[in-house]
C-alpha cells in the first residue's frame, strides 16, 4: 500500500460508500439492541495508523447509549496491583451494547512490553492468559472482533509530521508517539509475537492495510458488518401529534434572560 499514494480512493466515491455503510451500521446497532447482543470491537495498531479516524466514522451516527468508546488512561497505582484484565472487564458491554476499544488489553503486548513498562514475567503471563480470557468472552456469548491497522514506516512519519504542524491535531501527539519511530523494529517484533500467541480460532486477528485511510475505513466497516449476523429490525411506528390549542401561556420578556451574542454578525456582511 505504501507505493499506492497515486491511487488513493477518490473522496466522492469514499463519501458515498461510507454513508451506505454507516446506514448499515445503524441497522446493526438496532439488531444488537433488540437482540440483547454484546459486541466488542478492538482497534489496535501503530501510532497514526488510522484507528481513531475509523472509530469516529463507525460511531458517527450511532446512539451513544448503545455504542460507546473505551479509551482507558494509564492505570492508577491501585489498578497496577489488580489482575491485569480487571479494569478492561469493567468496560465490557451489557446486553444490547457495543463497545469499541481504542487500544485495549493488548497494550501489554505492545507499548508496555517494548518500552519496559511491564516485567518480562508479566508479559509472558499475558501471552498465556490472553487467549484463555478471550475464549471465555466468546464462550459467554460476546461477539469479539479484533482489527490491527497496519501502516508503513514512511506513511507513519508523514502523518506524525502533519500532526506536529496542525494545531487541531497536535493534541494527538505525545512523547511516546514519537518514540514509536525510533522503536519501529521493536514494535514490529512485538506485533509478530502477539499475533502468534493471540490469533486464535475463536477470536482471530484481521489486518487492515491503512496507508490509504479512506480505503481502510471502508474495508474495516464492511468487514465488521459482514461478520455480525444482524438482520433488519422494523422501526417503531411513530406519528407526530397535533399541537394542542393554546391555554394562555405567555413567554417572559426577553430582557430578563441572558443570551449568547450573535458571533456570526461579527464576521461581516459577506459572511454573516
Amino acid at each position: 500500500m505504501a507505493g499506492d499514494k497515486a491511487k488513493k480512493l477518490p473522496r466522492k466515491a469514499y463519501e458515498q460508500e461510507l454513508l451506505r455503510l454507516q446506514t448499515d451500521l445503524v441497522q446493526m446497532q438496532e439488531w444488537v439492541r433488540a437482540q440483547g447482543a454484546r459486541l466488542v470491537v478492538i482497534f489496535e495498531g501503530r501510532d497514526a495508523a488510522g484507528k481513531g479516524g475509523t472509530i469516529k466514522r463507525v460511531t458517527e451516527h450511532l446512539n451513544p447509549r448503545v455504542a460507546r468508546i473505551a479509551a482507558l488512561p494509564r492505570p492508577t497505582e491501585r489498578q497496577r496491583t489488580q489482575w491485569y484484565f480487571q479494569r478492561y472487564v469493567e468496560q465490557l458491554p451489557a446486553a444490547g451494547e457495543i463497545v469499541l476499544f481504542d487500544r485495549s488489553w493488548y497494550n501489554r503486548a505492545g507499548v508496555e512490553h517494548v518500552m519496559g513498562f511491564c516485567t518480562k514475567a508479566e508479559y509472558q503471563i499475558f501471552l498465556r492468559q490472553c487467549p484463555i480470557f478471550e475464549r471465555m468472552l466468546v464462550e459467554d456469548g460476546i461477539l469479539l472482533r479484533k482489527y490491527w491497522f497496519s501502516v508503513s514506516d514512511a506513511e507513519q512519519q508523514d502523518r506524525l509530521r502533519r500532526r506536529l504542524a496542525d494545531p487541531l491535531r497536535r493534541w494527538k501527539l505525545s512523547p511516546m508517539d514519537l518514540e514509536s519511530i525510533t522503536h519501529w523494529e521493536d514494535y514490529s517484533r512485538a506485533k509478530d509475537d502477539m499475533l502468534v500467541h493471540t490469533d486464535i480460532v475463536e477470536a482471530p486477528w484481521f489486518v487492515v492495510e491503512s496507508d490509504d485511510k479512506r480505503r481502510a475505513r471502508l474495508s474495516m466497516i464492511a468487514h465488521l458488518l459482514d461478520s455480525v449476523p444482524y438482520q433488519d429490525v422494523p422501526p417503531q411506528v411513530l406519528e407526530l401529534p397535533e399541537r394542542p390549542p393554546s391555554t394562555g401561556y405567555e413567554r417572559p420578556p426577553r430582557d430578563l434572560q441572558n443570551y449568547v451574542p450573535d458571533h456570526a454578525a461579527s464576521l461581516g456582511p459577506d459572511l454573516a
